[in-house]
């Protein structure tokens, strides 16, 4: 993992390191010029005005003269040539004399002229041992801190960085306990390890049992039904209910296919065949009519002959059934028509219509256009846009608020 969080770690504290020593390197030449200038500024200033207080009370107090400071008076209407000549044409003020290592401080009062000369180099030394020493140490004592905290950042998020490996490279399919080795990490981490597995084979063995156990069932209604149906004796209307018993035997095995489809993973193919979709669609449109038959809706179907496409019969069954009771559901009056194209099937209405903020969500799970309708549950489409997802085909809708709604299956 090139970008893993070690290197995010190490990245961080990199980068917290070069911008703390920034900011204590800003910090020591800002002190290195407070002591060089401000500091021995203000002290030749005191200085200079301790001694006119002293040349006050006697005029004969010779100029300050010490270790660290040598004085130059120049009283008024005497020569200035006893004095050095780099001082001799400095005006009032501080002054920095590189080229000769000196700070001098010209003070003029009506007695005469004061100069007070600090050697430079003193100064820069004060500043190494006042600003550059403590910020060394300081350095120092960020980036010990920063290893420290580094490698035991390091050694805390070790576990999770090898976790986030080992899935990277784990085979959902094959799930392995064992490659979470419980020496490495945590029991806890093992033993969900091995709750994964178990909820993987756990599904594996539904999707497999029930779609033999469910079929069962529904093979039997099937058979039940046709050997009643071929009953002479029985009147229209046990025909008739004998009939719906077989269609929605039929449309819940579908229903059961398309879902454990959706259950299972990508790369299990479902048995795909050619089949015609005319008839998988007349068989939605002949349904719907069955079921609109106290409503004044119409529902037809438009096709040119036969479309052959290859794929699940069943899975598009499934999306023609929610496409067009979705359109019946919400059409209280007028017409729902089902045109099969060579690669599409169109479902329009004359409806109720969406907004576009209606056909924004109309694909989310659990929505309604209109919620106070008995009909539906908002799963229809979310199912829909699921399987066509599936199957690498396209779903779209387009509708007008009071006119209508077209939805739109493309086989691509």
């Amino acid at each position: 993992m090139p970008h893993g969080l070690p290197r995010k770690i190490r990245i961080a504290f990199i980068l917290q390191a070069m911008l703390a020593s920034l900011g204590i390197l800003l910090g020591a030449w800002l002190v290195s010029l407070v002591i060089k200038h401000s500091l021995v500024s203000a002290a030749l200033r005191e200085e200079a005005a301790y001694f006119w207080t002293l040349h006050e009370a006697s005029p004969t107090q010779p100029p300050p003269n010490t270790q660290n400071i040598r004085g130059y008076l120049v009283e008024t209407g005497r020569s200035s040539l006893s004095l050095p000549a780099n001082l001799r044409e400095l005006p009032p003020g501080f002054h920095e004399l590189r080229r000769d290592d000196q700070l001098v401080w010209v003070d003029v009062r009506p007695e005469g002229r004061l100069y007070l000369v600090f050697l430079r180099s003193r100064a820069e030394l004060l500043a190494f041992w006042f600003g550059i020493v403590p910020v060394l140490l300081t350095l120092l004592a960020v980036y010990g801190a920063s290893w420290v905290t580094y490698r035991a950042s390091k050694r805390l998020v070790s576990p999770v960085n090898w976790l986030a490996r080992r899935v990277s490279r784990w085979d959902p399919a094959k799930p392995q306990a064992s490659d979470l080795d419980p020496q490495k990490l945590p029991a806890a981490l093992h033993s969900l390890a091995n709750r994964v597995t178990e909820n993987v084979a756990r599904e594996r063995n539904f999707t497999r049992d029930a779609s033999h156990e469910l079929r069962t069932p529904l093979t039997v209604i099937r058979v039940a039904s046709d050997m009643a149906l071929a009953d002479e004796t029985a009147s229209p209307r046990q025909q008739r209910s004998l009939q719906r018993i077989q269609r929605a035997g039929r449309e819940m095995e579908a229903v059961i296919d398309a879902f454990l489809i959706l259950a299972r993973e990508a790369d299990v193919e479902p048995q795909m065949e050619m089949f015609d979709v005319v008839e998988v669609v007349r068989h939605e449109v002949d349904t719907a009519t069955e079921l609109m038959a106290d409503r004044p809706v119409h529902v037809e179907l438009h096709s040119s002959g036969v479309v052959e496409l290859h794929g699940p019969p069943r899975v598009l069954q499934v999306v023609i059934s929610n496409l067009v009771r979705n359109a019946c559901n919400y059409t209280d009056e007028g017409r729902v028509d089902v045109f099969v194209e060579h690669d599409r099937v169109r479902v329009h209405d004359t409806g109720i219509g969406m907004s576009p903020e209606a056909l924004e969500k109309a694909f989310e799970p659990f929505y309604r256009a209109e919620p106070d309708r008995p009909q539906g549950t908002g799963l229809g489409l979310s199912i829909v846009r699921r399987l066509c997802d599936r199957f690498g085909w396209k779903v779209t809708l387009t509708s007008q608020p009071g006119k209508g709604t077209e939805a739109t299956v493309t086989f691509r």
